[in-house]
């Protein structure tokens, strides 16, 4: 059997096909001429849901596909769904942007989201959404990951998110939860569809 992402992200290639190898799942990314479908969803499972199935669409494989961004208190749960496209410009400024923002704040809490969809050609859905609730520090630390890592907070681990190993964000971020989800779900039908 073979599955689709609908991405051209190698990090998501590595963490998912590491679940579906599991289940003897070819796993590959979407090729680079696949019409990109506008996110005009709501919610990020609505986006990835829009993602999955233009990707099956264009495939004819199942296709998975995940959104993910970070929600913070303070603001409303801004960025999310627009946390890639907060502000113009790097990582950088997007984080400048909302620190500037969170300026004065004090409820700091947060919490990134992940929603993943898979959508097969028979139509089936399988859907799961993983979080990961930490707060917003008042200034940038540390120099791994991307994106709002440096500026997200981990109590337990007295860290941000960019100053984990890539194994300890793996183990514990919303994607990671969200897999654990997801993984959980697709047993259950590869063992449903195996009896008919």
């Amino acid at each position: 059997m073979k599955f689709v992402i609908a991405s051209h992200n190698k990090n998501k290639l590595k963490e998912i096909s590491d679940i579906l190898t599991k289940f003897n799942i070819d796993v590959e990314l979407l090729d680079k001429n696949a019409p990109k479908p506008a996110e005009t969803g709501k919610t990020f499972l609505e986006n990835a849901r829009i993602k999955a199935i233009s990707g099956m669409k264009y495939t004819k494989l199942p296709t998975i596909s995940d959104d993910s961004g970070l929600c913070v208190d303070a603001l409303d749960g801004a960025p999310s769904i627009y946390s890639a496209r907060y502000c113009e410009g790097t990582d950088k400024d997007r984080n400048k942007f909302l620190l500037s923002n969170m300026k004065d704040k004090e409820d700091r809490n947060c919490c990134f989201v992940c929603a993943i969809c898979c959508v097969f050609p028979n139509g089936k859905k399988l859907e799961a959404v993983g979080k990961c609730y930490g707060q917003i520090l008042e200034e940038e630390r540390g120099d791994g990951g991307f994106g709002y890592d440096s500026i997200f907070y981990l109590k337990e681990f007295d860290k941000t998110f960019a100053e984990l190993s890539s194994d300890e964000k793996n183990k514990i971020s919303h994607r990671a939860n969200a897999l654990k989800e997801f993984e959980r779900k697709l047993r259950e039908y590869l063992k449903e569809i195996k009896q008919t």
